[in-house]
């Protein structure tokens, strides 16, 4: 098996992995991978129109209505009409969410410092030295979609 092979079928496990120690540790809710990214992109941003969230996340507009509808039925993102403009829209992320963010975030991080310490130190090294290189794959792959 190549690299490329390889790679492509660790990252959707390790993600998993991580998203489930992380839920279990802090009981956190079922949140989908698509659900975090949008609710990331909102906290880093601020108020967004969803054609902007789209771009951001590199998917198709239905995709983030679709994701809309189910988080602002569950109070997650909240739609705000502008005060200039009533045809104008934006996205933001509501109080809860952002605490549900921020706590994912932590727990994560915590839950991959215990596994990264269970490894030997020479795995542990081997994977601190490829995080820029895979910094870097991103943006190879961020480059092929324009």
């Amino acid at each position: 098996m190549d690299t490329a092979t390889d790679l492509g079928r660790l990252i959707g496990p390790l993600r998993r992995a991580v998203l489930l120690r992380t839920r279990r540790a802090e009981d956190l809710p079922d949140l989908p991978e698509a659900q975090i990214e949008l609710l990331r992109v909102l906290s880093e941003a601020g108020p967004l129109a969803p054609g902007e969230v789209a771009t951001r996340l590199r998917v198709a507009s239905s995709t983030v209505s679709n994701l809309v509808r189910v988080m602002t039925a569950s109070g997650l993102v909240e739609r705000r009409q502008s005060s200039t403009d009533l045809r104008t829209v934006t996205l933001v992320a509501s109080p809860h969410a952002l605490d549900l963010l921020g706590r994912y975030d932590r727990v994560s991080t915590q839950e991959l410092r215990q596994a990264l310490a269970a490894l030997a130190p020479d795995r542990r090294g081997a994977i601190e030295e490829a995080l820029p290189a895979l910094r870097e794959l991103i943006g190879a792959l961020e480059a092929q979609q324009d």
